[in-house]
């Protein structure tokens, strides 16, 4: 499996395994935004073929308090079913965190991810090292709530 930096045509790629395998789905020009903004931040993961089977889409956070650093926010990641426990979340996620740090100076990385995903949570908080901030009740659009 290759990783590497997301480019202006693997966006169909992504938004097709986003819809495959998320309930929350983005428009194209979300996606577009992203790769337009912060072209350094986003990668994929594509197989022997050059298929993408997973990405990653990040961003640096816009609304910095006065007394917040910046930091970088993960919007979305995914990766497809048949290629899950081969370590690619981990590798997109090391990627993008490296970038915001390197590139932005990024102090930390935020992100949402579902209260039920036990698989998200274990690789974010015991892989990771990311630790909870709050739970933001409802978050979802089918009302499940949100660990930050």
């Amino acid at each position: 499996m290759n990783i590497r930096p997301a480019r202006i045509d693997d966006l169909m790629g992504m938004q097709a395994c986003n819809l495959q395998n998320l309930p929350e789905n983005y428009t194209m020009r979300y996606y577009l935004y992203h790769a337009l903004t912060w072209p350094q931040l986003s990668y994929v993961a594509e197989d022997h073929k050059g298929r993408i089977v997973g990405y990653i889409l990040a961003k640096m956070e816009e609304d910095i308090g006065t007394e917040d650093e910046p930091h970088g926010h993960v919007t979305s990641i995914s990766v497809l079913r048949s290629y899950r426990r081969l370590g690619l979340a981990k590798r997109l996620m090391v990627q993008s965190q490296e970038a915001m740090a390197t590139i932005y100076r990024a102090s930390y990385v935020s992100l949402h991810v579902r209260k039920s995903n036990r698989a998200a949570l274990s690789l974010y908080k015991d892989t990771l090292g990311f630790t909870v901030k709050d739970i933001e009740k409802k978050y979802y659009a089918d009302g499940e709530d949100a660990v930050r």
